[in-house]
Formats: structure tokens, C-alpha cells, sequence
């Protein structure tokens, strides 16, 4: 992947995101668009994630976090900007934070 077409991007999403396997489905989502990153629970409640790859790729992880998997309901997502990791190779679950 050229490193000029490579991005990144910050997720805070609150809602009922935590136990209804969020997690193990963004990863899902983002391994089939190729990005690279990760997703975490956080102990407010939240999830926070952070996603490297090619645009039209977050902009379909963004348009998916909006709405989540089945059984979560998502009542905020905020994206933010952020500076692309070449080092990640992989989605991951990451710890707890």
C-alpha cells in the first residue's frame, strides 16, 4: 500500500456497545476492508478504536461503527483524525483501557 493513500482515524462510540460482541465484529469488519488498527472497551462503557488504511476502507469502517453489529445499539460515534501507524500490521482487540 503506498503510504501517501494511508490514513487513520480515531472512534469514540457510546452507547450498548460493550457485550454484545462490538469488538470482535469490528474486527471482522476491518480485516475484510483491510485496515489495519485496533478496538478496545474502555471502562466508561465505551469503545475506542483506531483504524489505518485507504480512505474509501474507513470511510465503509465509519459508515459500519455507526450502526454496529446486530444486537448493539449506537448512540454516539465520534471520529477524529489521526496520525497514520505504519508499524500496525493487523486488526486487533486490544485491552482494556
Amino acid at each position: 500500500m503506498d503510504e501517501h493513500e494511508i490514513e487513520a482515524l480515531h472512534f469514540a462510540i457510546r452507547g450498548r456497545v460493550q457485550g454484545v460482541y462490538f469488538r470482535a465484529s469490528m474486527v471482522a469488519e476491518a480485516q475484510r476492508l483491510g485496515l489495519t488498527g485496533w478496538v478496545r472497551n474502555r471502562h466508561d462503557g465505551s469503545v475506542e478504536a483506531y483504524a489505518c488504511g485507504k480512505p474509501a476502507a474507513l470511510d465503509a469502517l465509519v459508515a459500519w461503527a455507526e450502526g454496529g453489529p446486530p444486537a448493539a445499539r449506537v448512540d454516539e460515534c465520534v471520529v477524529s483524525p489521526a496520525e497514520a501507524d505504519a508499524a500496525l500490521h493487523d486488526f486487533t482487540q486490544a485491552a482494556t483501557a
